[in-house]
């Protein structure tokens, strides 16, 4: 079966994909104290997600010096990595993905995490030859600027009217925006759904389940 109407699936990873909310906003908690900052909120800590690195710490953790910036990303990474393994794709990813690829979309990756993280977690059994490419915040621009999308594009020379970005968070949808492109957000991840209505999100799915309907009806 060809595409109905996109040729490009962009995924974002943690909270749309992979089930790794609770702990990236624990970590970023977690670092923030270690350097003597005032830890954020799990609601701040967890709106931004999906951005760069640094620009995310910079965000929730508005009383630590820039001069700092390198150490909370370590201290960040340290209580990230010792918890990773913990972590999985959220159930029913891999057959949606699979069902994806039968139909001849390309698939990739749009993440704020850095291309040694993502490599990280691409290097599996189960998820070899599934996506056709990615771009991750550390080498290109950070969401919601739309240059990673626009170099996904480029790559398999599709335009913006047959690509589609899925996220859990406004970064995700106002990036889409931004790269005049259709979006579909997902409820189960970082940011609560309210805030995805003006930024013109297709669709708002509530489950993985409730994703791979909509892809397979209107995709």
């Amino acid at each position: 079966m060809r595409p109905r109407q996109f040729d490009l699936i962009a995924f974002d990873w943690d909270g749309t994909l992979f089930d790794s909310t609770a702990l990236i906003a624990r970590s970023i908690q977690r670092a923030v104290a270690d350097v003597g900052g005032t830890p954020p909120t799990t609601e701040a800590a967890s709106y931004v997600i999906g951005l760069g690195l640094t620009q995310a710490l910079a965000h929730a953790a508005p009383d630590v010096s820039p001069r700092k910036y390198a150490k909370l990303g370590q201290r960040y990474r340290h209580h990230y990595m010792a918890h990773q393994h913990d972590l999985s794709l959220f159930e029913g990813v891999l057959p949606l993905l699979a069902e994806l690829k039968e139909r001849q979309h390309w698939l990739t990756v749009a993440t704020g995490k850095s291309r040694r993280g993502l490599n990280d977690v691409l290097r599996t059994v189960e998820l070899a030859g599934v996506f056709d490419g990615s771009r991750t915040a550390d080498e290109t621009a950070g969401k919601p600027h739309p240059l990673m999308l626009h170099q996904l594009m480029s790559e398999f020379g599709v335009p913006p009217e047959r690509t589609l970005m899925i996220g859990d968070t406004t970064h995700d949808l106002q990036m889409a925006l931004n790269a005049g492109c259709a979006s579909v957000g997902v409820s189960y991840g970082a940011h609560e759904p309210e805030a995805f209505h003006e930024l013109k999100p297709r669709h708002v799915a509530h489950s993985v389940r409730e994703l791979h309907d909509w892809l397979v009806t209107h995709a």
